[in-house]
């Protein structure tokens, strides 16, 4: 049985805890604090947790006895001598009500086929989850997970290092450190072509995050925690004084959150110079002023469009990005990729100068969104997708590359137009009116799930509409 089998056996599970009332991201956070008693046994790890607790302690009670154990098991956990166990069950409750439904979840669990798990990889097996959450529309999951064909084009063309400091600001399950560390490891024997130190390096100090929502802290540290990643990952948010801490980095990677702040407040951080309510645009001042001011130090940043074109602090933060980075390419990313399909986005790519002014003499832009398939479940984005962009942005000279979807602008061009990013999307009106339709709506569920996102959508604009109004009357 492989991985995909068994995230398949896991997945329906879920139906069990129906009657419960369990939505998708309450199932796999309550995966997560049974799988992982169930991974360190496989793994022989259960040292640092305590005797009582281990996995054994499920599988030999039953019904009411079962339950309470669980439930105390969950408060316990989470007082613990090991950091990593507070972290996973700190402030852990469990939503199963029936005494029956958890025992048939945890029987099903320790049947699994756990040897051929391991073979492939027990890490790969939780991601598989993770991804199997995002893909669920109902699960809302899809916010946080970026899709993992875009995290690997991104990671290949970044291409972090041994002895590099990695980072993601908006870390969600990890899933960008994660591909980062696989791309090292399969650069460097799985890390045996380095010196010992350099692996430990690697291993407890090259993969760092941070993470707003506790749930999905919980989740990174799992992932991280079963790809043998050591790294911090702190619980907080960026754009509180917390961030004003993480600096100094080799490499960025990152998807912000969309959105404004909650009732249109300013981040709580005093150094980021330009002020407004646009997470995505405090991200980007935080993600540029966080690299290493070597010429080296460089990020890939998902970002909407508004980042692109929003005028008044927009616009300064875009111009003092292109001042003290070489923003070098920007992707035009189709829609339909994320949860919210109507979300149009883009990946900056920028290295950092060693000094502050004039490092961005020309931006070349890659529209991949101008007649592209609608993606989705029918027409899932793969990897190979992205072969004319990777073969346009590794050129050695891009002025050669003959596809239509890769242009110059130069800074002054920029200028021009009030430093707006809102460039390089082909005029091709023959297929605007099929761009981008959605695809049928199969069933009342999903129906009321297309309904949700529709209705999200427009709380977002709400929000920067009062945003913007709240700036006019300051």
């Amino acid at each position: 049985m492989g991985n995909q089998e068994i995230v398949q056996k896991l997945w329906s599970l879920c139906n069990v805890l129906r009657d419960d009332g369990i939505t998708y991201h309450q199932y796999v956070t309550e995966l997560t604090y049974i799988l992982f008693l169930k991974m360190m046994k496989e793994k022989d790890n259960e040292k640092h947790i305590p005797e009582e607790y281990r996995w054994d302690s499920l599988t030999e009670k039953h019904g009411i006895e079962l339950h309470d154990h669980y439930r105390q098991l969950l408060l316990d956990l989470g007082k613990v001598e090991s950091e990593i166990i507070q972290q996973i069950y700190n402030n852990a409750t469990t939503n199963i009500e029936e005494p029956k439904n958890l025992e048939k979840i945890i029987r099903s669990i320790d049947e699994l086929d756990w040897y051929s798990a391991k073979e492939e990889g027990l890490g790969d097996l939780y991601e598989g989850l993770l991804e199997k959450n995002a893909s669920e529309t109902k699960s809302g999951a899809g916010q946080y997970f970026t899709p993992r064909p875009l995290i690997d084009v991104i990671v290949k063309l970044v291409d972090p290092q041994p002895g590099e400091r990695c980072n993601d600001p908006a870390a969600g399950t990890f899933g960008f450190m994660i591909a980062a560390d696989t791309h090292v490891r399969s650069n460097t024997d799985d890390y045996f072509d380095l010196g010992e130190k350099e692996a430990e390096f690697q291993r407890n100090e090259a993969f760092t995050g941070a993470e707003l929502v506790k749930d999905t802290h919980r989740l990174a540290l799992m992932n991280a925690l079963l790809h043998d990643m050591h790294g911090e990952i702190k619980l907080g948010d960026t754009l509180s004084e917390m961030g004003s801490d993480m600096k100094n980095y080799d490499v960025v990677l990152t998807n912000p959150p969309f959105g404004t702040k909650k009732g249109g407040e300013r981040p709580t951080r005093d150094d980021l110079t330009f002020t407004t309510t646009n997470k995505q645009l405090n991200f980007l001042q935080h993600i540029y002023r966080s690299l290493k001011a070597d010429g080296q130090a460089r990020s890939a940043v998902v970002l909407p469009d508004n980042v692109l074109f929003e005028g008044g602090a927009g616009a300064k933060i875009r111009a003092d990005l292109m001042d003290k980075c070489n923003l070098h390419t920007i992707l035009r990313l189709p829609t339909g990729i994320f949860y919210a399909q109507g979300v149009k986005t883009n990946v900056l790519f920028f290295t950092r100068g060693t000094k502050d002014k004039d490092n961005t003499k020309d931006v070349w832009v890659y529209d991949m969104r101008t007649n592209m398939p609608s993606f989705g479940k029918r027409t899932p984005l793969t990897v190979k997708h992205f072969d004319d962009f990777i073969k346009a942005y590794r050129a050695g000279d891009r002025t050669k590359v003959n596809d239509e979807r890769f242009n110059l602008f130069t800074r002054e061009e920029i200028k021009k137009k009030d430093d707006s990013l809102d460039i390089g999307l082909i005029a091709d009106e023959s297929l605007s009116m099929y761009e981008n339709l959605p695809e049928p709506i199969e069933s009342a569920e999903e129906a009321v799930g297309k309904l949700e996102e529709a209705v999200g959508l427009l709380n977002e604009v709400i929000e920067e509409l009062r945003a913007v109004e709240s700036g006019k009357d300051e």
